[in-house]
């Protein structure tokens, strides 16, 4: 520390000259660190973010104009089934201008964001039939799908239907073969011998982090419910990475806790 009253006027100058580039300097630097991308502009996850607070900083729509909106296109998937009270809980997703979502009996479709027109769906239950396809989607209501991409050709998303875990490409709608068996991950698979046979599926999107896919899993809420573990998948070929145990095994943090082991 110094007193500028001790120093001469030149000299006074001078360090004022130096502190005023200081601050230049301090301010640009701030400003640099604020030139990332917008993580509120579009809706490329479930609730619009990584936070979930399904706020966007787009600013075409305000309270100003808000009541000007009119219907620009309506979409209908035609798979409603009432008497199987199927539904659709989907919060869409929308990537480079088209909408990915799910319909009431659980197809996966890709719709042009602009116009409405459908661009291709798959149907996870073209191998289900009769009743059992009924107890499918009224037990497996779908929330969301989550999308992954190399930054290059490779672009998928993952979705649950029934107990399977499935990836698609976002640009045909065709299965990824090289993902798990046959595009496929069965998520009653590694729960342990009790989870085989046990009510297993996923409502919730997953959640991508780099190259892994964390998914959670909806269970029953009777006795009889599967482990409720939180797994993580590599989003190229499917293998499970890890696991997080809810309940946790011996050895774990927390097992002493338990009273009845």
């Amino acid at each position: 520390m110094f007193d500028l009253n001790n120093l001469t006027r030149g000299q006074r100058s001078t360090v004022n000259g130096q502190l005023k580039i200081s601050l230049i300097a301090f301010a640009i630097f701030l400003s640099s660190c604020n030139t990332g991308p917008d993580p509120y502009h579009g809706w490329p996850v479930v609730n619009g973010n990584s936070a979930g607070n399904k706020f966007s900083s787009l600013k075409q729509i305000d309270t100003s104009n808000v009541a000007q909106l009119k219907v620009a296109w309506t979409f209908h998937t035609g798979d409603v089934d009432t008497s199987a009270h199927s539904q659709i809980q989907c919060n869409p997703i929308i990537i480079n201008g088209t909408l990915y979502a799910t319909s009431p009996q659980l197809k996966l479709f890709a719709l042009d964001a602009v116009t409405g027109k459908e661009r291709w769906h798959y149907n996870p239950f073209d191998s289900v039939s009769g009743e059992k396809k009924g107890i499918y989607f009224s037990l497996n209501s779908n929330r969301g799908v989550a999308y992954w991409t190399d930054g290059k050709e490779d672009e998928r998303l993952f979705y649950t239907a029934g107990p399977v875990l499935r990836s698609v490409d976002a640009k045909t709608g065709k299965i990824v073969g090289g993902f798990g068996k046959n595009g496929k991950v069965d998520l009653s698979e590694g729960l342990g011998v009790e989870g085989k046979n046990l009510f297993v599926t996923a409502t919730s999107a997953s959640t991508v982090y780099k190259d892994l896919l964390l998914v959670g899993t909806r269970v029953s809420e009777g006795m009889d419910a599967a482990p409720g573990d939180i797994r993580a998948y590599n989003v190229r070929t499917g293998k499970q990475e890890w696991i997080f145990h809810t309940i946790p095994h011996p050895g774990e943090l927390g097992y002493e806790t338990w009273e009845d082991k």
